[in-house]
């Protein structure tokens, strides 16, 4: 009884966003299988001046998308496919022409941004979740940090981050810089999509683990922040975040949509160009509930 007491209550406490999913003319079918799109956003709500400066996340003003996933949870026992939309991406914004991925929220919040990433990927999105800069904080240090293996030292002072190499434990602070920071490799933005689904997909392991949620001293503590973090579409509620975690848990496939150059856009200088033909089959498989071939994998 404590636990559906616990489910109901979560329930209630979740932020729904009206109007992010809403029909349109020209809207891709809803097909098999289960779409999510999940977005990290500059949000500084919730961060005091001291937390933001501790924090290095700044004072921009509005709010901005920091990193955008499509998760695709499918209908058989295949696993879930997490794919990472680079926010820098050049696409066809509706009504708005070409431009950065990133610009769509900028201009029409998250219903704009929905519509975007529906019209170029033609995968329709079920469900819609919004995080910022001070929840994913809590969130983390709610459950008591979590492991990330760093693959190479990083000292980004920009994010107030400095990491050795190998398997250590971050507190939320560290996570942030962490899945901010554009040091290293040789593509630093999309080395950066690796951490974010690293990160991701390592914070939501640990969240649902017995230890967390069979402890009330954790359980309470992250439903609070986890609820007070996220924003979600309208029609989202505890059931729906349940099956996310599950999704989330079962080591997702994960990679990048495949691109090839740069385009120059009028609204941002140059964005990243995707390979239109392996993109369509990307897309393709998600939309007809199959694995990604492996060669587009490992494009990705």
């Amino acid at each position: 009884m404590a636990a559906i007491g616990m489910f109901f209550w979560i329930d209630s406490r979740l932020a729904g966003i009206d109007g992010v999913l809403d029909d349109y003319e020209g809207r891709p079918a809803d097909t098999p299988g289960t779409n999510w799109l999940l977005v990290g956003s500059d949000s500084r709500k919730g961060l005091s001046a001291a937390q933001r400066k501790k924090l290095a996340t700044g004072r921009a003003a509005g709010q901005r998308t920091d990193s955008m996933m499509l998760l695709h949870i499918p209908e058989g026992g295949d696993k879930p496919t997490l794919v990472s939309l680079p926010r820098d991406s050049a696409v066809t914004i509706p009504g708005r022409g070409r431009d950065k991925l990133n610009s769509a929220y900028a201009l029409g919040g998250p219903k704009l941004l929905v519509r975007t990433v529906e019209t170029v990927t033609g995968v329709h999105v079920d469900n819609y979740m919004e995080i910022g800069f001070a929840g994913f904080v809590d969130i983390v240090d709610a459950v008591g940090g979590v492991e990330i293996n760093v693959r190479a030292a990083v000292n980004d002072p920009k994010a107030g981050l400095k990491l050795k190499k190998g398997p250590q434990v971050l507190t939320g602070s560290q996570a942030l810089g962490y899945v901010r920071t554009r040091k290293g490799g040789a593509l630093p933005d999309f080395e950066r999509t690796k951490r974010q689904r690293q990160f991701l997909g390592a914070v939501v392991k640990k969240a649902a683990s017995p230890g967390v949620l069979l402890n009330p001293f954790t359980a309470i503590p992250l439903a609070m922040s986890a609820t007070d973090a996220v924003e979600v579409d309208s029609g989202t509620g505890a059931f729906n975040m349940l099956s996310l975690g599950l999704a989330m848990g079962d080591s997702p496939v994960t990679t990048v949509v495949p691109f090839g150059g740069n385009e120059t856009v009028a609204g941002g200088g140059a964005a990243v160009k995707w390979d239109r033909t392996k993109a369509l089959a990307l897309f393709n498989a998600l939309k007809e509930d199959k694995p990604v071939p492996k060669d587009i994998l490992d494009a990705g």
